[in-house]
């Protein structure tokens, strides 16, 4: 049958309902971006980093003169004798020797750093 309308036929490659998928052949693609094996992926970082670890064994060493504070707002002063994933042991020139639990501790920070921390940054 002859076409009466040449500008209204359309093949059907061109026909907006039946184009064509292109799909990319999966062998190309994995040369082109290998995966990763177990040796690259990342590594989960570690639960303790031993930092306070570190710094509570540089205060012990230099018996540096420390304050804790508590959660109630009391300060203790003195130095750390020593230390254990519960507690810390605070030696005192006044007063005796303090077993503190860590979890009653709100901060502490050295006694020399005193004049920093309570002037709120006038430094």
């Amino acid at each position: 049958m002859p076409n009466r309308n040449p500008g209204a036929y359309r093949p059907d490659e061109d026909a907006p309902g039946n184009r064509k998928l292109i799909r990319p052949n999966l062998s190309e693609l994995a040369d082109r971006y290998p995966t990763r094996n177990f040796q690259q992926r990342k590594q989960v970082p570690p639960e303790q980093t031993n930092a306070e670890s570190y710094y509570y064994l540089k205060q012990m060493a230099a018996k540096t003169p420390m304050v804790v504070v508590l959660n109630d707002g009391q300060e203790v002063r003195g130095w750390i004798e020593w230390y254990d994933k519960a507690c810390l042991k605070v030696n005192r020139d006044r007063g005796p020797n303090l077993l503190i639990p860590k979890s009653s501790i709100k901060y502490l920070f050295k006694q020399a750093d005193e004049e920093g921390q309570r002037g709120g940054g006038n430094r």
